[in-house]
């Protein structure tokens, strides 16, 4: 992962983050979670107008931003020549003229990640050789999570022994509908075992659980059961990242913290593609968990298009003009 974060204009050193080994099943604490709907949604609508930045602090979030997403292709016409090109933006994800007239051409920002199907691991692993960038695989019958569960484990050791170092994995989301915890909790226990020393991120497609409750249990079960991350959505969901969902996730985060000692990432996926967007949601960990959420080992951001924007914005700041997106090619 990388090893270094900007916040406030200033490159910060990021400690070491010690792998949550998880924990028994706690029931008492499942049953006994609960969220206020009402209150969730008001306290995200009030951030825009109260956490505003600007100017030159506006483009030190945004580059901080950068250097937390996790680029992404997930497309059925993916190919192999695509996935390079996306590989060479995640080395190079901000135009060399951009950071040279912010004063930032000799700090190293790179993406968080490469995010590809596990057929293109290889070739992920290939293009970004001492880059430092780890590759993450989506498995585990992405995005329905429907296969078979002894082909759902072969498919996250496969992705491993190919060289990814991160692998996200998606629930089955009927064992959060209807309740059963202990199915979910072995669930994601084997799949971390699968993973062996590769990261977990443990998708939830929050916008098929139908409520936050089961958001935050969902949440808190697959933490106890060992995972690196909680990650919202697969993108391929009708609603994916909402803030709603990221207060709850969070504040989940934030409470296993406090029972357990350890830390778990946040990844938001699915719908975030403006620039103005993920500074809210940096104002949201900012607030809630603290600046050490704003670092790439603990969180991450799914996303492709969401780069140009930003690249965009970044040039606005420069010469206070907007340029045309096709200026700012993912890939």
């Amino acid at each position: 992962m990388a090893d270094t974060a900007i916040s406030g204009g200033k490159t910060i050193a990021m400690g070491v983050v010690k792998r949550n080994p998880g924990m028994a099943l706690d029931m008492a604490v499942v049953d006994a979670v609960r969220v206020n709907k009402s209150a969730s949604e008001r306290r995200v609508a009030a951030l825009p107008g109260r956490r505003a930045v600007k100017k030159d602090a506006q483009a030190a979030w945004l580059l901080n931003a950068v250097t937390c997403i996790d680029l992404t292709t997930l497309s059925g016409d993916d190919t192999a020549g695509r996935v390079k090109r996306l590989c060479a933006k995640a080395m190079q994800p901000v135009r060399a003229d951009i950071l040279a007239a912010m004063g930032m051409a000799d700090y190293r920002i790179k993406t968080g990640a490469i995010c590809v199907y596990h057929r293109f691991v290889s070739t992920a692993v290939e293009a970004l050789q001492g880059s430092g960038i780890p590759v993450a695989a989506v498995s585990t019958g992405f995005p329905a999570g429907l296969n078979p569960h002894a082909q759902k484990l072969e498919e996250i050791k496969a992705s491993v022994a190919a060289g990814a170092s991160e692998i996200d994995i998606v629930i089955t989301r009927e064992h959060a509908l209807t309740g059963n915890w202990q199915a979910l909790y072995a669930e994601i226990q084997e799949f971390r075992a699968a993973c062996g020393p590769a990261h977990m991120k443990t998708i939830l497609a929050t916008g098929e659980l139908m409520t936050l409750r089961n958001v935050a249990k969902a949440s808190l079960v697959c933490m106890m059961a060992g995972a690196d991350f909680i990650k919202t959505s697969t993108g391929k969901e009708p609603v994916n990242a909402t803030l709603p969902v990221t207060l709850t996730m969070i504040r989940t985060i934030r409470d296993y913290q406090k029972m357990t000692g350890y830390k778990v990432g946040y990844k938001p996926a699915g719908g975030i593609s403006k620039a103005k967007d993920i500074l809210i949601y940096q104002s949201l960990m900012k607030e809630e968990l603290g600046d050490e959420w704003l670092r790439p080992n603990l969180f991450r951001i799914g996303a492709s298009s969401l780069l140009a924007d930003i690249e965009r914005q970044l040039e606005h700041n420069i010469d206070g003009a907007y340029s045309a997106l096709r200026r700012h090619p993912i890939g």
